[in-house]
């Protein structure tokens, strides 16, 4: 009779993350007998190196819980680049920011808004390595954060008639 504690099934475990980890494991079955690859039908809806690519991404800067100053423009050059080799040719800013934290040193926002002067201009680098490795750069416009409380949108209107015009 075959043993199934608890400390038998991650034994099992390990040794099966193991074998995946050095690339002897080709599948097992609930027998254990072992499968071949070459044996198995494909499950996938759209076979392998067949999909759609991708070949746009979305720099969210401002956000709740990574800010944004965690990245220097030696990161940013070095993801553009990566995102490049990949075949990423759009970026798009989903927001040039976001309650206090804004992407660019905006006289208006900080006045209007006391949003804080961002230490680096982002906008600035990112179109600049958009240019350097000739991707297509999207602006996402201010979001106040009102609206989420309020459901009063003309906060957001008036707010980025102004980001538009100095845009």
């Amino acid at each position: 009779m075959e043993n199934n504690n608890r400390r038998n099934f991650i034994k099992r475990l390990s040794v099966a993350g193991a074998a995946m980890a050095t690339g002897t494991m080709t599948g097992c079955s609930s027998t254990g007998s072992t499968i071949q690859e070459s044996e198995m039908e494909s499950t996938l809806i759209i076979p392998k190196a067949q999909g759609l690519k991708i070949t746009g991404t979305f720099l969210d800067e401002i956000s709740h819980d990574i800010p944004h100053q965690n990245w220097g423009e030696k990161e940013w050059d070095q993801d553009f680049a990566h995102m490049k080799e990949i075949g990423i040719d759009t970026v798009i800013m989903i927001r040039s920011g976001y309650k206090k934290f804004i992407t660019y040193p905006s006289d208006y926002l900080m006045n209007q808004f006391g949003c804080y002067k961002p230490s680096v201009d982002l906008l600035d680098m990112y179109l600049r390595l958009a240019d350097k490795y000739q991707m297509k750069f999207y602006f996402g416009l201010y979001d106040s954060g009102i609206y989420w409380v309020t459901g009063d949108l003309s906060w957001e209107i008036e707010s980025n008639k102004y980001v538009i015009e100095k845009v």
